[in-house]
């Protein structure tokens, strides 16, 4: 009788530590979740890069000019369904985008790379230079997703730099690899982040 005592005396310090510790690990878990955004949508971005094949298809072959009017299309459809997928897993979350510090802060570092490269679109469209457009585009969204992956979970900003490697070598390649290279990123890239994203964090 009193050897079992004096067993449950000494178990009790270790049980004790357990709880500390999964208290601990509870508490720095929802620290993380609270100071990152992670209604990054794995799945919407899967979704993104399959449209951006199937842009890519659509483009093959084409004129510069054409194949211009086809990607600027795909961006427009990609940055809807990208809005879309991010409010929902956001809901499904239970996050609060306008409430979130950890939103803001990744949505403000995100866009004003995407606003530089629609003004430099613009301006290089009209000086007739299209065939820089592809490298441009992968190196300013990879910008703009490594800046705001700052405040995301840590696969984000990996994406981003690979994008912005596709993006140097889509402008040192030959004119004519431009379509390719923009199916490799937004598409192919995509889809296989995307995919991890959803499976590591929650769709």
């Amino acid at each position: 009788m009193a050897s079992a005592q004096s067993a449950r005396i000494r178990n009790q310090p270790a049980a004790i530590e357990r709880r500390a510790a999964d208290n601990l690990r509870f508490i720095r878990d929802t620290m993380e979740r609270a100071a990152s955004f992670t209604a990054v949508p794995g799945w919407g971005a899967v979704v993104m890069g399959t449209t951006a094949i199937g842009a890519g298809a659509l483009a093959f072959r084409k004129p510069p000019r054409e194949q211009f009017f086809i990607w600027v299309a795909e961006a427009l459809i990609a940055l809807l369904i990208g809005c879309v997928a991010v409010r929902l897993k956001s809901k499904r979350m239970s996050l609060s985008i306008l409430q979130s510090r950890a939103a803001r802060r990744a949505l403000l570092s995100f866009v004003p790379s995407l606003l530089a490269g629609a003004l430099l679109t613009v301006a290089l469209y009209r000086a007739g230079n299209v065939n820089i457009l592809p490298g441009l585009w992968l190196l300013t969204y990879g910008a703009a997703v490594t800046a705001g992956g700052a405040f995301s979970v840590r696969i984000v900003p990996v994406m981003g730099l690979c994008f912005m490697f596709i993006g140097a070598a889509a402008l040192i390649a030959p004119a004519s690899w431009g379509n390719i290279l923009l199916m490799l990123g937004f598409g192919a890239l995509q889809i296989i982040f995307g995919v991890f994203i959803a499976r590591r964090h929650g769709g």
